[in-house]
């Protein structure tokens, strides 16, 4: 498997992680590549341009980090990240932890094409508000780390969102508001697979 992917894309380390408590990164071969730049690998494996784009041993081409995560689940069963006995908590985290991503990377991206002041718009308060809200709910919901020897994907896209938020929008500085929740975060993100995919701007 081929795997397209920077170091600073939440969406790509999500799937990194994936492939790490799966025991499956060996078996995929990194291809780093600036989604900004037109890489005409990348855009082979996803003309939308866009990472993580996972290249099967079939040769089929997946994007978007969630849809990529359920395709590895599938074809390699064995450590799962969506356990079929608590799968609907494990989405409904999930997307929590997806809409937290999305907020933070979108608000991260329109200040680099338009400025700060882009968080005055109408639509970068709106996002604001959705980040607060998302980070109360998970305040609410998350308690003790999870000790299982394999992550859900609820908790690795969670754990991922929060990370994002501390690497581009340090100002949150959740975690001073939300102690249980930074809590949570930092027994999550003490073990190894998160400490090899950590975020990087080098």
């Amino acid at each position: 498997m081929q795997l397209y992917l920077n170091a600073t894309s939440p969406y790509a380390r999500l799937v990194r992680i994936v492939l790490i408590e799966k025991g499956l990164i060996d078996a995929v071969t990194l291809k780093w590549c600036d989604p900004w730049a037109d890489d005409s690998a990348l855009l082979k494996a996803n003309p939308a341009g866009r990472i993580p784009a996972l290249v099967t041993e079939e040769g089929t081409t997946l994007s978007e980090s969630m849809l990529i995560a359920i395709y590895l689940d599938s074809a390699y069963p064995e450590k799962p990240v969506l356990p079929p006995s608590h799968l609907g908590e494990v989405l409904h985290l999930a997307g929590l932890g997806q809409n937290l991503m999305d907020a933070a990377f979108t608000t991260v991206i329109a200040r680099k094409h338009y400025g700060n002041a882009i968080d005055e718009s109408e639509l970068g308060q709106r996002r604001s508000r959705a980040i607060q809200r998302l980070l109360e709910q998970l305040n609410r919901e998350l308690g003790e780390a999870p000790t299982a020897s394999t992550l859900s994907l609820g908790d690795i896209a969670a754990a991922v969102a929060l990370d994002y938020l501390a690497f581009r929008l340090p100002e949150v500085a959740w975690q001073e508001t939300y102690r249980p929740l930074a809590s949570w975060h930092q027994g999550v993100i003490t073990r190894s697979s998160f400490q090899a995919t950590a975020f990087t701007t080098s």
